[in-house]
């Protein structure tokens, strides 16, 4: 056998790029295939701890990162989507399911035997190194030839699986040679000290930020035959500690509630450390247990050891979560003085950003926010244009207007970042509508503010409108509040059926304001209405026209980025050859027209 030399150095940091990059794919393209969904449903199940576990446990399993699944813990809390005592139980569920790595990797340690029988044949196809070379291809030709978004993201998973197994194989035949090394042999009996083996355990994972990573290169030194399960578990221990701080660095200038779950995080991993590694020390004292770990440590045993460990501080620390939230909250203490300010961005976490569906879905329900407050602020402004004028409304559709241009400008700019990271299609669409939407929602609040102004100045002048124009104005706008209410809705629950309900009511709408404009010229020239008057009503009007306008582009973005039609083609063949839109159309008019007229029927 060849002697261990730099050379050996450069194939095992070499499988380690690999290796890490590897698994930066695959993690990813599962990521993208789960499209957030998962991940968005913690919000509604942490009520239940056991459901919570379960699911952090899929979660992680499914996107291969518990560092990730932290991550997106302590973005949840931060931006107050999550209570920090519902991501304790969501934290064990990642502890555990960030083993089925290690027993995926495991599987490189299968000895197929040589005797040429099937057995051996079936089980050197186990292996790794026999079938990740046909996943690379699969996962090359769907990459190459799949039209779907969806597809090439199962090809981007297969060759990322595989550039991790290459990984894996070249640190393995790196270190061959150290099985007859002398010096390599003198120092794995440093590890004979537990301590020193959880310090370079987690020195070394809170370097590379991977635990994964970590177990694959102590799988690799395993295989030269001169590591021992006492010296393994101590080491495993540390690479559980150190992939903490991945955690840790996510909590750089979050909420103090945010910072307690990357403490409750490495408080459970040292906790667990400290009660099971004087266990184990004691136990391989002064019991038979001391002959197990005398023995030589293989693939099964490592990922074994990693996943007990992680069962059993589960099943430990588990039952005081209360009292893991109180420790975290004693070692970060709140500020005298009163309550952090709440941040109503805090939603936009840049955190979010390296998983985009779960960055997508948390943008999009601040725009749901803004959309609420848009949709009050005009709904007040309106009313009191029949009601007259009220200071406290006044004041609140201002404050409204102001709060609702910082959430376009927020949302925007979060946009953008997010449109730079890889997403899929379904994403891209949602990311696209809400891009458009949000514009349209600023522009409501505007209008909002100039209806505001109107009857300020009205108040200001003495001057009001007379019942009957009174009862024409409460009657278009009903039919706006009618379509802001179905134009809303639409988005909110992505309805293109509600969406399509928005045009026709538009149209009513524009011929609405055009004979309120007649009939309100006809009072001038009767002298029954002020040129001054005149003119704020016909302002009035012009802005609940817009206001009609933008809830049609709203609906209009949905109909066009899902039916992928353009929106102008769209109606214009809608309104001249669509039977549904003719029959909404009429039925609308027949309904506010009636009103207008005076039809009580």
């Amino acid at each position: 056998m060849e002697e261990f030399s730099i050379f050996n150095i450069f194939s095992m940091l070499g499988g380690l790029a690999f290796f890490l990059y590897g698994m930066n794919v695959m993690s990813t393209g599962l990521e993208k295939l789960a499209g957030g969904k998962m991940e968005v449903a913690l919000k509604k199940m942490t009520a239940n701890p056991f459901m919570a576990l379960l699911l952090g446990m899929v979660i992680t399993i499914a996107i291969q990162s518990s560092s990730a699944m932290t991550v997106m813990a302590v973005g949840f809390v931060n931006s107050g989507i999550m209570a920090l005592a519902d991501t304790v139980a969501v934290c064990f569920g990642a502890d555990i399911g960030t083993t089925f790595t290690a027993w995926i990797l495991s599987l490189g340690g299968i000895d197929s035997g040589n005797d040429g029988g099937i057995g051996s044949f079936l089980l050197r196809l186990l292996k790794p190194e026999s079938f990740s070379p046909l996943l690379a291809l699969a996962g090359i030709i769907m990459i190459m030839t799949c039209k779907k978004a969806k597809h090439k993201d199962i090809g981007r998973i297969l060759v990322g699986f595989s550039v991790l197994m290459t990984g894996m194989d070249l640190m393995k035949h790196s270190v061959d040679p150290l099985a007859e090394s002398d010096e390599f042999k003198k120092i794995l009996t440093a590890f004979e000290n537990p301590v020193l083996g959880v310090l370079v355990g987690a020195g070394f994972t809170g370097i590379i930020q991977s635990s994964a990573g970590s177990i694959g290169i102590l799988m690799a030194f395993s295989s030269s035959g001169g590591l021992t399960y006492s010296m393994a578990l101590p080491i495993i221990m540390g690479l559980n500690v150190g992939t903490c701080v991945t955690a840790l660095i996510s909590s750089i200038g979050v909420s103090k509630d945010a910072k307690r779950v990357a403490c409750i995080h490495i408080s459970v991993k040292i906790i667990g450390v400290l009660i099971l590694l004087p266990v184990m020390i004691i136990l391989e004292k002064f019991t038979a247990f001391g002959d197990i770990m005398g023995n030589t440590v293989g693939f099964f045993g490592i990922a074994l050891m990693h996943t007990i460990f992680n069962l059993a501080i589960t099943v430990m620390l588990m039952p005081f979560s209360k009292q893991l939230v109180k420790l975290s909250q004693f070692i970060i203490r709140d500020k005298k003085g009163g309550d952090e300010k709440t941040d109503v961005f805090a939603a936009l976490d840049d955190r979010f950003l390296k998983t985009p569906a779960v960055a997508v879905e948390t943008c999009r329900g601040t725009t749901v926010e803004m959309s609420d407050l848009t949709k009050t602020a005009i709904i007040d402004a309106i009313s009191l244009l029949v009601s007259g004028y009220d200071e406290k409304t006044v004041q609140s559709v201002i404050d409204a207007e102001d709060l609702i241009d910082k959430y376009e400008d927020k949302i925007n700019g979060y946009l953008v970042r997010l449109s730079k990271s890889s997403i899929t299609g379904r994403d891209s669409r949602t990311v696209s509508k809400m891009m458009h939407c949000v514009g349209n929602f600023e522009r409501i609040s505007d209008h909002a503010v100039n209806i505001i102004e109107s009857v300020q100045e009205m108040k200001e002048k003495g001057i009001s409108f007379s019942d009957e124009c009174i009862n024409e104005l409460l009657v278009i706008t009903d039919a706006i509040k009618e379509n802001i209410e179905i134009a809303f809705v639409a988005y909110l629950r992505d309805d293109l059926s509600a969406a399509h309900r928005v045009e026709p009511l538009e149209e009513v709408v524009d011929n609405l304001s055009t004979e309120l404009k007649n009939r309100h010229i006809r009072r001038l020239q009767n002298d029954e209405c002020t040129v001054e008057l005149g003119y704020i009503f016909q302002d009035i009007l012009t802005n609940l026209e817009r206001i009609s306008d933008h809830c049609s582009n709203i609906a209009g973005c949905l109909i066009e980025t899902d039916e992928k039609t353009n929106i102008h083609a769209y109606l214009s063949d809608v309104k001249e050859n669509d039977e549904t839109f003719r029959r909404e159309y009429k039925e609308y008019s027949e309904l506010y027209f009636a009103r207008l007229m005076g039809d009580k029927s």
